[in-house]
């Protein structure tokens, strides 16, 4: 019997809907990256690690995954007042960022697609959009007219007039727009900002219009997933939909999903309000998998409440884990078989496993009931002196299998028990010896 039919929620329908790639066996997945110009909060490692349990889930299940996450590295964040060429300070950054990704265990996607290198496909869909008629040129800058596209909102369910134009944090008002919530395609060249020649006049891409040029070159015009942070569902996913669609009127996303926040205290973590947290730090004082752990411990779609007290414990569970499931019993004499009731046990794990990551990819559930089986590894290895072997190798296999489908498994387990244990030392102010 196999596993059950993978449910994700779509926040086009609003609900969960079973899984159906385009293409049997293969799956087109493109999550939105970071604009590299600064240190990525932990708000960045809940979008990341979320979408790589699917990922990994999708894997685990069989499926060929073409995996895109780009970076946004020409945007007007970029342009700073430190003198440092926006091109040479966010390829820092996106270095800086990719090592934070390896610390968490997220495996490298398929693709991972700079704007600097897709000028070209850019004005080539910008190009488009303006030939069908929806898009319009003032003075060397290129707006999208969401006027003439009917079908714009319905990703959001935002109506035209609930719309305010510079929603996003990224674009200012313009009085010449047609609309106030037109948005640009192509900006014209400003001082100090990198620029290309176009048909419209030396400029640079719009925000929304690169997600779509490069989703569109790597995966096709019609793919299967598309994900990021809630916060993109409006004013950005609605927009890239929009543009992509005008471009081409055979543009389609089967799944659109969304991440939720991470808060401090009930307020979104963001650089923008100085409230959050860079990985680098939290990782400095918490092993990256115990930070991986506690942002899986809330489903991806609901918001996660930060604190120390709770990270303090995820570090706990992880410990115990490691210190349990990976233990080097592998010496003593070997069973003839597996007991009963533990082999009952892990097909009942397995069973649940399936279906919790089947259901939306429920990790809370997986992490709670991970705690089964490794009380039994930790009974048999209590009860016997020469421990049954084949029935603790069944155990650790199933546990392992669990622990690589949530990116929570080492090469080194030594290590990260040692690293978790000077890092809980050093958070409590003590040395070993005391």
């Amino acid at each position: 019997m196999g596993p059950p039919q993978l449910q994700i929620f779509n926040t086009m329908s609003k609900k969960k809907e079973p899984f159906k790639p385009r293409v049997e066996g293969e799956v087109g997945m493109y999550v939105c990256g970071v604009t590299p110009y600064d240190f990525s909060h932990i708000g960045h490692a809940r979008a990341y690690v979320a979408f790589d349990v699917l990922h990994r889930y999708l894997i685990y299940l069989g499926y060929r995954v073409k995996y895109v996450r780009n970076f946004t590295d020409i945007d007007d964040k970029l342009t700073n007042d430190s003198g440092e060429d926006p091109l040479s300070l966010s390829a820092r950054f996106s270095q800086a960022f990719l090592e934070d990704m390896a610390e968490l265990q997220c495996a490298p996607p398929t693709d991972e697609p700079r704007v600097y290198d897709h000028i070209d496909q850019i004005k080539d869909m910008v190009t488009k959009i303006i030939e069908n008629g929806c898009g319009y040129v003032i003075d060397g800058d290129v707006y999208f007219s969401v006027d003439n596209f009917s079908d714009y909102g319905r990703l959001s369910g935002r109506k035209l007039d609930d719309n305010r134009a510079g929603r996003g944090g990224r674009v200012f008002v313009d009085l010449r727009k047609r609309n106030p919530a037109d948005f640009a395609l192509w900006k014209s060249a400003k001082p100090g900002e990198p620029w290309w020649k176009s048909p419209w006049g030396p400029g640079r891409p719009g925000w929304h219009i690169e997600c779509s040029a490069m989703s569109s070159h790597y995966l096709g015009h019609a793919f299967d997933i598309h994900g990021g942070g809630k916060d993109l569902a409006f004013p950005h996913h609605e927009n890239e939909l929009a543009q992509s669609c005008a471009a081409c009127p055979e543009s389609h996303v089967n799944y659109w999903m969304h991440n939720g926040f991470v808060n401090k205290d009930n307020q979104k973590m963001s650089k923008s309000d100085n409230n959050f947290f860079t990985i680098h730090d939290i990782i400095a004082k918490y092993h990256p998998l115990a930070l991986r752990f506690f942002l899986m411990r809330t489903h991806y779609r609901a918001d996660v409440n930060y604190s120390d007290r709770k990270l303090d414990t995820a570090s706990d569970r992880v410990f115990y884990i490691y210190q349990i499931a990976l233990s080097n019993f592998r010496e003593g004499s070997l069973g003839d078989k597996i007991l009963a009731d533990v082999k009952e046990l892990i097909n009942n794990f397995h069973t649940g496993f399936l279906a919790s990551m089947s259901n939306d990819l429920y990790t809370t559930a997986v992490l709670d009931d991970l705690m089964e089986p490794l009380k039994a590894i930790n009974s048999n290895l209590k009860k016997f002196k020469q421990p049954l072997i084949h029935t603790l190798i069944a155990l650790e296999k199933e546990v392992k299998d669990a622990l690589s489908t949530l990116g929570l498994l080492s090469s080194t387990p030594a290590k990260v028990l040692n690293q978790l244990k000077a890092k809980a030392l050093e958070r409590a102010g003590l040395t070993e010896e005391q």
